[in-house]
């Protein structure tokens, strides 16, 4: 196996031990969305779709 990959699998383990407690830990802590806040996260991404649909019509 090769030294490199083995060395970023490790790190990457490393990395999601250290940081899953404090994404825990916000997922719990953070307020919940309303049905306004929904509302402004999907208009603008149905927008974004809408267009590169539009786009790829085009060619």
């Amino acid at each position: 196996m090769d030294w490199l990959k083995l060395g970023s699998a490790l790190v990457l383990g490393l990395m999601l031990v250290v940081l899953f407690p404090r994404a825990k830990q916000m997922l719990t802590q953070s307020p919940k969305g309303s049905g306004d806040d929904w509302r402004a996260f999907l208009i603008p991404i149905a927008l974004v779709a809408g267009f590169v649909v539009l786009l790829i019509m085009m060619v």
